[in-house]
């Protein structure tokens, strides 16, 4: 147990103080809400007979005791409102212990109370609750970090440490109600997407989360271990492969968010686990995908914004289609003036070294062309935008272009300098793909660590046929980040990966 401090001592004496009056500090019923400081707040005009009789709770979060009356602060998940507190109002005849003793002394800030009464105006002209009835709903027995303003304006000992923030979410979503705005606007960006997809009849469902073969993406997976079939099993890094079977099933359009795991490196834009949505439908192509996310993220823009403008940072990007469009070669070629698309493996690793782009011989053609486009195109990206016909190399699971060889049928969309989506014309040709698998197995015995294992029952479940189809993975916490203009992955997950914690 940590060593208590001077404050945490004197909440546990308060809460020995309310026990032995008879105040329970932790009440077992309910207490009814009928309103919210919001909604007081916004709604309730000087002389209305609204907000007449509420029944409101939260945290006690400031106090100012004028002898025989108080004004104090009530905390609700919607914001706060003033309350008014009279002894005689809130005491019986006899008994002044509940305003002498209870919410003078024993009760803290931060602790939950209940209280009913009606709204009025102060001469202030601040919208406040009288207070008929109080009640204790929860004794808080450690203090909250207090913001304090000083007379120029200027906010001290804010909880504004990110490291804090992020280990006790709790707290951060306590002192500082604009992050709970962010997670609503996240969850409001599932429901968009959700409507989206529902209304054109594609299925929502759930795959495995533990494989006995990890694949779907090139990303080092999490290990573990399943006792009873004492058998290696992975966490997820994608579930590509799964939601292609259930189209080889016969279903025509199935989507997932899928909390995905990679054992890689954490930074702004990495979290050990993220959340994508997967979607894939069957007799289209990479075309008609490019269409759907344009339409799809411009609607999600507009859903929680309004327009399809966004401020992100310094700028502001607009969602409005149709958006810009590059082949990968294209892209390199205009932001590096050098053309790529005749280049062998050599070629490119020297092209790459001229550019000063970090590359080693563990690398294919694929992996070159990735580094070359990552470290020159993708920081000129802000406004969102499609790569499309990337080198077979690249992408082991898409389908050969039709009239460019050595090419797929792929597109990302990139926005904010990063990757947002990934889509292909899914390769259907079981033979092709068991050759592709086998030139992954040959890049891990180089060196690649991402590289692809070979899935033995995925490829039955080609060969049994699976129709032309467009694949999808939309990064929802990279999208989330845009559409709550949040710079880092942390601030858009509600307990990100932190390193444990020093005693």
């Amino acid at each position: 147990m940590h060593h208590l401090s001077e404050q945490e001592i004197i909440r546990r004496d308060n809460l020995t103080k309310l026990k032995d009056a008879g105040v329970e500090a932790y009440p077992s019923e309910s207490f009814d809400v009928n309103a919210f400081c919001k909604d007081v707040k916004d709604q309730f005009k000087d002389g209305d007979t609204t907000f007449q009789s509420v029944s409101m709770a939260g945290r006690l979060m400031s106090r100012r005791i004028m002898g025989k009356a108080s004004f104090a602060e009530l905390q609700d998940s919607s914001g706060r409102i003033q309350i008014y507190i009279s002894r005689d109002d809130i005491c019986p005849e006899d008994d002044k212990t509940l305003y002498n003793d209870v919410f003078k002394k024993w009760l803290d800030l931060g602790d939950f109370i209940g209280i009913k009464g009606f709204a009025f105006y102060t001469q202030m002209g601040e919208c406040t609750i009288h207070v008929t009835e109080l009640k204790v709903l929860s004794k808080s027995l450690r203090p909250l970090p207090v913001v304090k303003v000083d007379d120029t304006g200027k906010v001290h000992d804010a909880f504004t440490d990110p490291e804090m923030r992020y280990r006790q979410r709790y707290v951060d979503l306590i002192v500082n109600p604009e992050v709970r705005e962010t997670f609503k606007q996240r969850t409001a960006m599932y429901t968009s997407m959700r409507n989206y997809l529902n209304e054109r009849g594609y299925l929502e469902v759930e795959t495995p989360i533990l494989q006995p073969l990890y694949g779907g993406a090139a990303a080092r997976p999490f290990t573990t271990h399943h006792n009873t079939l004492d058998m290696k099993l992975y966490l997820r890094i994608a579930n590509e492969l799964y939601l292609k079977r259930l189209i080889v099933g016969g279903f025509d359009g199935v989507y997932e968010f899928s909390k995905d795991f990679r054992n890689e490196g954490m930074s702004r834009f990495h979290n050990p686990e993220f959340t994508q949505i997967e979607l894939y439908v069957a007799y289209k192509d990479y075309q008609w995908m490019m269409n759907l996310v344009e339409e799809m993220v411009e609607k999600v823009a507009i859903d929680l914004h309004g327009t399809s403008k966004v401020k992100v940072g310094e700028n502001i990007i607009d969602f409005k289609r149709p958006w810009k469009r590059y082949t990968m070669y294209e892209a390199i070629e205009h932001f590096t003036g050098v053309d790529i698309s005749q280049m062998n493996e050599d070629q490119l690793r020297d092209t790459a070294r001229k550019m000063h782009v970090h590359v080693d011989n563990t690398m294919g053609k694929g992996k070159l062309i990735d580094e070359i486009f990552g470290e020159k195109c993708e920081d000129q990206l802000i406004q969102p935008t499609f790569i499309t016909d990337y080198p077979v190399e690249m992408s082991p699971l898409a389908k050969r272009h039709p009239s460019k060889p050595g090419l797929v049928e792929r597109f990302e969309a990139i926005c904010n300098k990063k990757e947002i989506a990934n889509a292909f014309s899914e390769l259907n040709d079981p033979i092709d793909q068991r050759k592709r698998f086998e030139e992954q197995l040959d890049l891990g015995k180089r060196g690649d660590s991402e590289a692809m294992v070979l899935d033995e029952d995925f490829l039955r479940a080609l060969e049994y046929g699976m129709p032309p189809t467009a694949g999808l993975g939309i990064g929802m916490d990279r999208l989330a980040m845009i559409m709550t203009n949040q710079n880092s992955i942390q601030e858009v997950l509600f307990f990100p990966q932190m390193k444990a914690e020093k005693e």
